[in-house]
């Protein structure tokens, strides 16, 4: 009887969409980094290293998370920016 090494059961949800869309809409650095994790997760698993590939689906979910919680902040600062400047200039003829 032959045995193989192939690993029992799924692997993690590599989040490789939510990285793209990290990429795209949100954070390019954050998204870039989010992307190379997300793909190493099949190899990861394929492997064998059942651990590390959990660890890099985790880090892909992570670092997209991250790049859309800067990028929301980024915009609601330049948001209020906007404001405080346009009313800035809208009472400096007073």
């Amino acid at each position: 009887m032959e045995t193989t090494n192939t690993p029992a059961g799924n692997p993690p949800d590599n989040n490789l969409v939510w990285a793209i869309l990290c990429t795209v809409l949100c954070c390019l650095p954050l998204g870039i980094v989010a992307i190379i994790k997300s793909t190493k997760v099949k190899e990861l698993w394929l492997q064998g290293n059942h651990a590390a590939a959990q660890k890099a689906a985790d880090d892909a979910k992570k670092y997209s998370i991250w790049g859309a919680v800067i990028s929301a902040v980024l915009w609601i600062l330049y948001l209020i920016f906007v404001v405080v400047l346009g009313m800035g200039g809208a009472f400096a003829g007073y």
